[in-house]
């Protein structure tokens, strides 16, 4: 597979058909005629591609031929694979590039791709806007799309519909060869005329560019090209898919080896389950078990009911295993013990012991272990992106994290981070925004404070009925805000569907970072669907008042995968105007976690989680809390245990 310069499966310049492995996740560095592109795609489905593009470009010729000499731009692109490549029929894809941002690489595409043999490829599409700017001819798609509007340089952000596939068109085209397994030949004729950039940038000679790509090993390739006549360029990929771990199976230990007399708490511990309830009625062992190593959950349940095989005393023939969160319970699983060792070794035993499993309601009353603490020190880092300024700023230092669980369901959270490195201080751009400002003061927080309080909060958790989960929190949420936070979720056994509501009073804290708060006082809160698909996709749409005082909703699309891996994006409108929002238009941006299991290759729950906004504006924004309860009760939920049931034995 070979990414092009803007970072999309394509040829050196023009896009291609093909598309890369589904859940592919590619990193993109090209450079070329002083501009360099930053491109992040992702393989959404087999057949969708989403691309961010952060692009630094200098000399560029904006409207009445003002030269800017150096402008930082934020794009992003679609790709969709029409059809697939047949022994008589090319692969047929359609695309549209920065249709949501200032429009500087503005431009839509219909491309067909043919492999003539399996080291030769061609490609011939037919472009708009970008793609048309050589050997343009009138629009075969009638009248009503002969004119493209022209885009102005602005704040960018807004959706250009009234320009997709309008104004003329052109065709480019390529050829593909790969001598070696490693190396790769390209030859393209490109239709991109470079209007913004030539020749303020450089002088563009001809329309033919050569490259070549080579295969450092699987996942690195760089490449080298020669464009327009004019100018060489350099290009560096990294590749990874979340659906294939750089350790295989991982390092996982097989179950531990019980003793006769080893206290069911230890063995558990053993494990990784903290058990918080056990008891025993009619020949039937309940317990309870909070999950802090696997993944999935039904590994969980797995392991669990291995220690139980092996250490309950005679006469008990059945255990009940419940997946535990402070307050919170999922279903109880019950297991037949005489299943458990027939079925073990037994050929597909892992879809027969799931046959004759069974779903109950968790019994309630046998958690008595109260209070507990538990403690830790962990690294961490703070990024801020895309600052004009300075496009990479970070923090890195030690964080102190403490918890306390008082009673069943009351568990305090606190932490506290020290500075140890960074730039985040040295940010000076002032906020110019019209709205209050909730967060685009941002950078006084990070000047004024070092050692700082994240957050020193209370949650009380209940589950007043099976379906049913609340929240309450007081105290200090993160390092902007705090004050109380209620929550509700309901989510139907057996539904996709849950549904949720929040609501906050809040003040917003002083910027030292201590235990100070300032006058600015909001209310908030929103209504929640969350829909969970086959094959791990997710949607989430939350309407509502958000900490400005405006009112609107964020849709949040997402893939996640088995191994704790997820990849989304979301988007947020509200009542105030794109004027009035200022730069970006309207709140969006990109949300990653990559668990450590996937990346050590043992494994623990925990994860690296960043959210990757564009720009930092006021509208749109919303708090944070941690410990909301739709990602708290989603491991524990029988649908999650379904889903990951092939890792019960493991």
């Amino acid at each position: 597979m070979r990414y092009n310069t803007f970072g999309a499966s394509g040829l050196i310049d023009m896009p291609v058909a093909s598309s890369a492995p589904d859940a592919e996740l590619a990193f993109t560095l090209s450079s070329f005629a002083r501009q360099t592109r930053n491109t992040l795609t992702f393989q959404a489905s087999p057949r969708l591609s989403a691309s961010f593009r952060y692009a630094a470009l200098r000399k560029i010729m904006g409207q009445h031929g003002v030269i800017y000499d150096r402008i930082l731009d934020r794009s992003l692109a679609l790709h969709y694979r029409i059809l697939d490549e047949t022994r008589r029929r090319p692969a047929v894809a359609v695309g549209v590039a920065d249709f949501i941002g200032t429009g500087i690489y503005g431009g839509e595409y219909l491309v067909a791709t043919k492999a003539l043999r399996p080291d030769l490829a061609v490609t011939l599409g037919v472009g708009w806007g970008r793609y048309a700017g050589v050997g343009g001819f009138a629009n075969p798609l009638g009248p009503a799309f002969a004119d493209r509007p022209d885009r102005v340089f602005a704040q960018g952000g807004t959706i250009t519909r009234n320009a997709f596939f309008r104004g003329d068109v052109a065709f480019f085209g390529g050829v593909q060869w790969q001598p070696t397994p490693k190396l790769g030949v390209t030859l393209e004729y490109s239709s991109d005329r470079y209007p913004y950039e030539d020749p303020a940038a450089f002088v563009r000679r001809t329309p033919f560019n050569f490259g070549l790509n080579y295969t450092l090993r699987p996942g690195v390739q760089v490449a080298a090209q020669y464009l327009y006549g004019a100018e060489f360029g350099a290009q560096l990929t990294f590749a990874l898919n979340p659906t294939r771990p750089p350790h295989g199976s991982g390092y996982a230990r097989g179950p531990a080896t019980v003793r006769a007399g080893t206290p069911l708490a230890r063995a558990l511990a053993a494990e990784g389950l903290v058990l918080t309830g056990a008891q025993v009625v009619d020949g039937r062992m309940d317990i309870a078990v909070q999950n802090t190593r696997f993944p999935d959950s039904a590994q969980a349940i797995g392991r669990a009911a291995r220690v139980l095989a092996q250490i309950a005393p005679k006469g008990i023939d059945a255990f009940a295993i419940t997946l535990d969160a402070p307050g919170l319970r999922g279903p109880a699983v019950v297991l037949q013990r005489s299943d458990l060792a027939t079925l073990e070794f037994a050929p597909n035993g892992t879809a027969q012991i799931g046959q004759q499993a069974e779903f109950a309601t968790a019994a309630a009353g046998f958690d008595n272990r109260y209070p507990v603490f538990d403690w830790s020190l962990r690294p961490y880092i703070t990024p801020n992106l895309f600052d004009p300024d300075d496009p990479l700023r970070a923090d890195v230092g030690i964080a102190l994290d403490a918890q306390w669980q008082l009673a069943a369901g009351v568990i305090g959270r606190a932490t506290v981070q020290q500075r140890l490195a960074g730039n985040l201080d040295q940010t000076v751009r002032k906020s110019d925004s019209a709205l209050p400002h909730v967060r685009s003061d941002f950078a006084l927080y990070e000047r004024e404070g070092n050692g700082d309080i994240a957050q020193l909060a209370l949650h009380w958790y209940a589950q007043p009925l099976r379906d049913v989960a609340t929240r309450v929190s007081i105290g200090l949420f993160e390092t902007m805000y705090g004050g109380m936070s209620s929550e509700v979720l309901w989510y139907p056994g057996g539904r996709d569907l849950a549904f949720g509501i929040e609501l906050n009073a809040l003040r917003q804290r002083d910027y030292d970072g201590g235990l100070g708060f300032r006058d600015d006082a909001m209310t908030s809160g929103h209504a929640s669907i969350y829909w969970q698909g086959k094959g791990g996709y997710s949607a989430q749409l939350d309407a509502g008042r958000y900490l400005a005082g405006d009112w609107g909703g964020t849709l949040t699309l997402a893939r996640q995968f088995r191994n704790g891996w997820s990849l989304g994006a979301f988007a947020t409108l509200t009542d105030v105007p794109f004027e009035t929002f200022g730069e970006g238009s309207f709140d969006k941006g990109i949300v990653l976690t990559v668990p450590l299991s996937w990346v050590s290759g043992r494994p623990r729950r925990d994860a690296l989680a960043t959210t990757l906004r564009p720009v930092t504006r006021d509208g749109g924004a919303r708090v944070q809390v941690d410990g909301r309860l739709y990602p708290l009760t989603a491991p524990l939920r029988a649908r999650a245990i379904n889903d990951s049931w092939g890792m019960f034995w493991r």
